[in-house]
């Protein structure tokens, strides 16, 4: 079941001790980031007010005292869209106090393959992210909290396997 963007947004506000976030596309297709990745790939300095907005809601979070994660599985060499994503966005949201993770499946094989990309909040709450095959985000699936076993073994095998985005980027990064 698909449902609104509107609440999965909500979540972000509701939430009371963790968000993980497993991403696993090279690619993701977000018009309103178009420019910025222009810019990123011209070569120019990142603007001051990028990605202020997730900052924020992500430094309100941390501030309180709750965790925002996420492990992104990559492989090498990365597209231009994650040189940009890790680039930009991921050392920006590291300012609000998000943290990353790496799991290169470069030089081994996916231990997630076929899991698909989803935020889970509080160990309780499994949303699926869908994307269409350009990459554009459709909509989230709410699934049901007897799933969320399921999706706490996928965040533990995917942190098990993956090293801290800084000493990652400081060894693969540009």
């Amino acid at each position: 079941m698909i449902s609104s963007s509107s609440s999965l947004a909500e979540r972000f506000n509701t939430f009371e001790r963790e968000a993980f976030r497993l991403e696993i596309l090279d690619e993701y297709n977000i018009p309103s980031s178009a420019d910025s990745l222009r810019a990123f790939l011209a070569g120019e300095p990142q603007p001051a007010e990028y990605n202020a907005g997730w900052v924020e809601t992500v430094r309100a979070a941390t501030q309180r005292g709750k965790r925002m994660y996420r492990v992104h599985i990559v492989s090498r060499p990365l597209t231009d869209y994650l040189r940009y994503e890790l680039g930009w966005g991921y050392v920006k949201n590291m300012t609000g106090g998000e943290e990353f993770f790496i799991l290169d499946v470069t030089e081994q094989p996916n231990p997630l393959e076929g899991v698909p990309e989803f935020w889970m909040f509080d160990e309780t709450s499994p949303v699926v992210m869908n994307y269409d095959e350009s990459g554009a985000f459709i909509g989230p699936e709410f699934l049901s909290e007897d799933r969320a076993a399921e999706f706490i073994g996928h965040r533990d095998t995917a942190l098990a396997h993956a090293e801290p985005f800084p000493e990652w980027w400081a060894k693969h990064g540009e």
